[in-house]
């Protein structure tokens, strides 16, 4: 049973897209503050906590595609993909608070084990949110287009939920003040921002689902027949071997975890390399969404108009080239020193059109994992929207787990001390920093573009696709080109 291809309205668009903002909540704590306090508030070792949460992913592993099959197989008044919102509401909010407030009087040991069964409690509630949400995509609407645009306006919101956390952490929860000049290392600020994540979380979550209530009489509910659970696994099995889905995994696990390492590396980077503090932060949020902006005009334009798997492929080798820049010309000593007046605007300037570009990239790939459903049906009879896109969020949780890791790692080879004051670390432990950064994200983004370039099909293939489905479902046999 395929969806209609048409245009959702204003409403619907809005609050579908609103949901986006609880994953952005999220991803701003888990990505860029997440390793800064374990390591340098609470004072735990940065390639230790970045092992410890990488290995909640193993968890995730088997959390995101039980939740994307059993969304798949769920049958109630309120559809597939509703209940499992819903319920995910309260979990996330308290497993939220409890991650950013570790009783202080545990050991060393008994931290690192309350980060992770933190993060293994927050994501799994995030999974069984997000996955059935994400998954809405392809049954609200077959258009090719139109995903498009869903999928832009998702980003947005999720965007925006992130960079307001980091607006509210830079300016009120973590600003400097005369106990702590660098507000970062602020334990107490840490339990404000946790609750303002939590609440923000909760309300997302609610108008997103309440939003598009309306909309569960309009959606796919293809029958499902009883199985054994040695079946129910043939099926999985059958279903992620689509040649498509896997391509898309293989770029977006290299897309996402640049994102990743970005996301943990950025409070050293902008502090402790271009002397980042006060102000700087707003203004520097500011040009983040500027950049996201764009890539939220861009995304759809550059859909309907040419190539999504080529255009995600410049996208992702654009991405880097700028956001890599400005690193590789301060080694040069090419590029402003810290306190001269043309740094900021040089570097908002790279970061802004950096930003636009990556994030280009993730929509478009994103939108190309809406269209991977009907290639899915055509081959296998069933649509597996919730499967597939529970493989598209946990490499989306790369971002906060490989990431990391890899941020964990970047700083104990580079030698950065615990606890530095900004200005005092040395010249030679801040290049070889930027160096390993930038180098090792020029590597993931080209094997990203590799792996979008090989993506297997696109308009024409998908809109003859739908046609035969809509006609008389068959496996789809015919050849495909990007």
């Amino acid at each position: 049973m395929t969806a209609p291809a048409r245009r959702l309205s204003n409403g619907t668009m809005a609050s579908y897209g609103f949901g986006a903002v609880a994953y952005g909540v999220k991803d701003a704590g888990f990505g860029t503050f997440l390793l800064l306090f374990y390591n340098q508030v609470v004072g735990l070792p940065s390639a230790t906590v970045g092992l410890v949460i990488m290995m909640a992913l193993l968890i995730d592993a088997f959390v995101d595609p039980a939740v994307g099959f059993f969304s798949d197989r769920t049958r109630t008044k309120w559809g597939r993909r509703h209940p499992w919102m819903y319920a995910s509401a309260l979990p996330i909010m308290i497993g939220w608070l409890l991650l950013w407030n570790p009783p202080s009087v545990m050991s060393e040991p008994q931290t690192l084990v309350w980060l992770f069964a933190m993060a293994v409690i927050v994501r799994s509630a995030v999974s069984c949110y997000e996955v059935p949400s994400v998954a809405l995509t392809p049954e609200l609407t077959s258009g090719y287009d139109e995903r498009t645009r869903i999928m832009a306006y998702r980003y947005l919101f999720g965007w925006v939920g992130g960079l307001l956390m980091l607006l509210s952490a830079y300016q009120y929860f973590l600003a400097p003040t005369a106990a702590f000049p660098n507000g970062l290392l602020n334990r107490a600020g840490y339990g404000g921002f946790a609750l303002a994540g939590a609440v923000f979380i909760g309300v997302a979550i609610l108008v997103s689902a309440l939003g598009t209530h309306h909309e569960i009489r309009h959606l796919p509910n293809p029958p499902i027949a009883k199985q054994t659970l040695r079946e129910s696994f043939a099926e999985l099995r059958q279903t992620v071997k689509n040649r498509a889905f896997a391509i898309l995994m293989a770029a977006g696990v290299c897309a996402y975890t640049i994102q990743g390492i970005s996301y943990a590396m950025s409070n050293y980077l902008y502090t402790y390399v271009w002397g980042f503090k006060g102000p700087v932060f707003v203004y520097l949020t500011i040009a983040l969404f500027s950049g996201v902006f764009l890539a939220f005009l861009a995304a759809p334009r550059l859909g309907r108009t040419g190539s999504k798997p080529k255009a995600a492929m410049g996208a992702v080798l654009l991405g880097a080239a700028l956001n890599t820049s400005p690193y590789w010309l301060r080694m040069l000593g090419v590029f402003p020193e810290v306190g001269e007046s043309t740094l900021l605007p040089m570097l908002f300037g790279f970061f802004i059109l950096g930003t636009a570009s990556n994030v280009t990239g993730f929509i478009l790939g994103a939108s190309m994992m809406a269209d991977v459903v009907e290639d899915s049906e055509a081959k296998t009879g069933r649509r597996s929207e919730g499967v597939f896109f529970a493989g598209s969020f946990f490499v989306q949780k790369c971002t906060s787990g490989i990431g990391i890791f890899f941020a964990g790692m970047i700083l104990a080879v580079a030698g950065f001390p615990a606890k530095a004051t900004p200005g005092t670390v040395p010249t030679g432990t801040i290049d070889r920093l930027t160096l390993i950064y930038a180098g090792l994200y020029i590597v993931l983004a080209c094997v990203s573009a590799f792996f979008f370039s090989r993506f297997p099909f696109g308009r024409v293939e998908h809109e003859a696709r739908l046609a035969r489905l809509a006609g008389a479902p068959s496996v789809d046999a015919a050849p495909r080109e990007p």
